[in-house]
């Protein structure tokens, strides 16, 4: 029987893990397109990667918008949303909610916390998978497809509720690791399949290093990773965010993190050496006069936090800052 998968969201990383999983000629792997949907309509993508060559890959189906694939009539086995996650000003989950019935796995690689809240209050009774991945892409032209280097992505079920029946477990459990397969079956190896408890951990060790990098390179004036890294006083700063972040939240989640994930000062020690100059999501964003994911990154850990009663003033810090320079940014564009 075939699969059916359905990305809304066919940017870099999207379109990566996609072509992936359309390795598979028992999957159909479709795509919902925003600015690209003309050269993939036309051409499909076109992907560039040191470590699996250059290839071409055509989706099954190309659409325009999510409504356009509500009329296709599709019954989605998997629905990933490969979107940048701005809860500020856009829901996402509203925009897929023809797509999804209750046999319809969501997967969500997006960056930040809290970010299946939304799905899972708009499909309560569909499963809620929930991706973080550290791979490197980017788009230099529409359809076109540059995969830098890495590949890793985590997996897990998202449960709304702190104690899940057994069925529903069992449900999302099944569905999560034939996700993992799909990747697995297309050359990703390091595809990771989580308990809700492991992929939580997972997204806050991530956290604590975008939410320590991106707003520093934006209120530093446009530093690169490495440049902080380098030096004494924003290195320092940067290690007091993580800390803060990384002994905040296993006493949210309510477990360690494991020893193998790494401490700042090995990821301080290791950003150091990264010459390629490479610059934070945020700061591009910031660069380019884009919405900038601050709710996802400093916002929600924030407010999560306090829910459970602890403060992280570093962060509580960098969003004010930032969160004023975005305003002060937009007012200045409505006044041309």
């Amino acid at each position: 029987m075939t699969l059916e998968v359905l990305f809304f969201g066919a940017g870099a990383i999207g379109a990566f893990y996609a072509s992936r999983i359309a390795r598979n000629p028992a999957v159909n792997v479709s795509v919902v397109c925003r600015s690209n949907y003309k050269a993939v309509k036309e051409t499909g993508f076109s992907i560039t990667s040191f470590q699996y060559g250059d290839y071409k890959w055509t989706p099954t189906r190309v659409f325009d918008s999510p409504s356009s694939a509500v009329k296709a009539n599709v019954k989605w086995d998997y629905v990933v949303v490969s979107t940048k996650a701005l809860p500020n000003i856009s829901d996402d989950s509203k925009l897929i909610d023809g797509l999804v019935s209750p046999k319809t796995a969501v997967v969500l690689i997006q960056n930040g916390l809290g970010v299946e809240q939304p799905y899972a209050t708009r499909f309560p009774e569909s499963t809620i998978l929930s991706a973080v991945t550290i791979a490197s892409c980017a788009q230099p032209s529409n359809g076109h497809i540059k995969h830098n280097r890495w590949t890793r992505i985590n997996i897990g079920p998202y449960f709304h509720h702190s104690s899940p029946s057994e069925s529903i477990k069992s449900r999302a459990t099944s569905q999560n690791a034939r996700f993992v397969d799909l990747l697995t079956k297309g050359g990703i190896k390091d595809a990771l399949a989580d308990t809700h408890e492991k992929l939580q951990l997972v997204r806050w060790h991530k956290i604590a290093i975008n939410a320590a990098m991106n707003p520093s390179a934006v209120l530093s004036g446009g530093s690169t990773n490495e440049a902080m890294s380098n030096d004494p006083e924003l290195a320092a700063h940067l290690k007091g965010v993580m800390d803060e972040v990384l002994t905040t939240a296993p006493k949210i989640v309510g477990v360690p993190f494991p020893s193998s994930f790494a401490t700042s000062e090995a990821i301080i020690s290791s950003t150091k050496k990264n010459s390629s100059g490479s610059k934070p999501s945020m700061l591009l964003d910031w660069e380019g006069g884009k919405a900038m994911e601050l709710e996802v990154i400093l916002g929600n850990p924030l407010r999560i936090a306090r829910e459970k009663g602890y403060e992280m003033p570093r962060l509580q810090s960098l969003y004010a800052l930032l969160k004023m320079a975005e305003g002060n940014r937009e007012a200045r564009k409505n006044k041309l």
